[in-house]
């Protein structure tokens, strides 16, 4: 863990490098091992040496401590960029990744989410739209523009405008007894919780379809979710103040979701 990051750490000054946000329940991380292996992944793509989970797991529990966290319900944030070094684009020859660990309350959300679509679109065709990099100012910016409709989150479209996102989380929509989630190719990040839903989705008989999927279609969806590791899947409420009605099978599905060994 690191305490400071000098100003020449390229997380600060490129974006370079990758960040997870783990659920801590009473000092208990049960998806830490799935978010490391996405962590790794992504390592894997940007061309940065993997991180080393036990020191992930010992700065995580450093955090929770330090911020007086290990009872209740903590986000641990783990940010994990490629150091500090280079000129310009160029990382330096030999890289000396940074890990920095922090954690903050992160109390459930218990009113459904009233959504916006943003006019910011989802680059589908880059890379880092399946990564959890360290740029996510159009996240930032597409959230900004939906507060300000009096929204709660955005809801991103790629350049095609198909359906990819909400600015941190996941969709899923409800079309007669099929859940419905875009693909990964829309420019989606592969969601610990989308995943989850997606393994425990068949022992419930539920049928999960992931599609390419133009906005008319959510629109006229049964009822609509968002999907993270801090929020488990939350209900919609609204989407540019189109009304949605309750799914009566959430309850029945998330509590599955988060028993499933990942």
């Amino acid at each position: 863990m690191a305490d400071l990051v000098p100003a020449d750490d390229r997380g600060f000054t490129l974006g370079d490098g990758l960040f997870e946000t783990v659920l801590a329940v009473d000092g208990d991380m049960p998806r830490l091992a799935a978010h490391l292996a996405r962590m790794a992944a992504g390592c894997a793509i940007l061309g940065l040496p993997a991180p080393n989970a036990r020191a992930i797991r010992e700065a995580a529990l450093q955090a929770l401590g330090a911020a007086s966290l290990m009872a209740g319900r903590a986000a641990v944030r783990l940010t994990y960029t490629a150091g500090s070094g280079g000129r310009g684009l160029d990382r330096p020859a030999a890289l000396a990744p940074r890990l920095v660990a922090t954690a903050a309350p992160s109390p459930k959300p218990l009113a459904p989410a009233r959504l916006a679509v943003a006019s910011i679109r989802r680059n589908d065709r880059s890379p880092a739209s399946r990564l959890k990099t360290l740029a996510y100012l159009d996240n930032v910016l597409a959230r900004e523009e939906a507060r300000a409709a009096g929204a709660d989150e955005a809801i991103l479209l790629n350049t095609l405008d198909e359906v990819a996102c909400a600015g941190a989380a996941n969709l899923f929509w409800i079309e007669g007894k099929a859940m419905v989630t875009p693909a990964l190719a829309c420019g989606v990040l592969g969601g610990i919780m989308r995943a989850s839903v997606l393994a425990a989705a068949p022992a419930l008989d539920i049928e999960v379809v992931e599609v390419r999927a133009g906005l008319d279609r959510l629109l006229a969806a049964d009822a609509v979710l968002l999907s993270n590791s801090l929020i488990g899947l939350r209900p919609v409420a609204s989407i540019d103040g189109r009304a949605y009605d309750p799914w009566p099978k959430l309850a029945v599905i998330e509590a599955s979701s988060f028993a499933v060994e990942l």
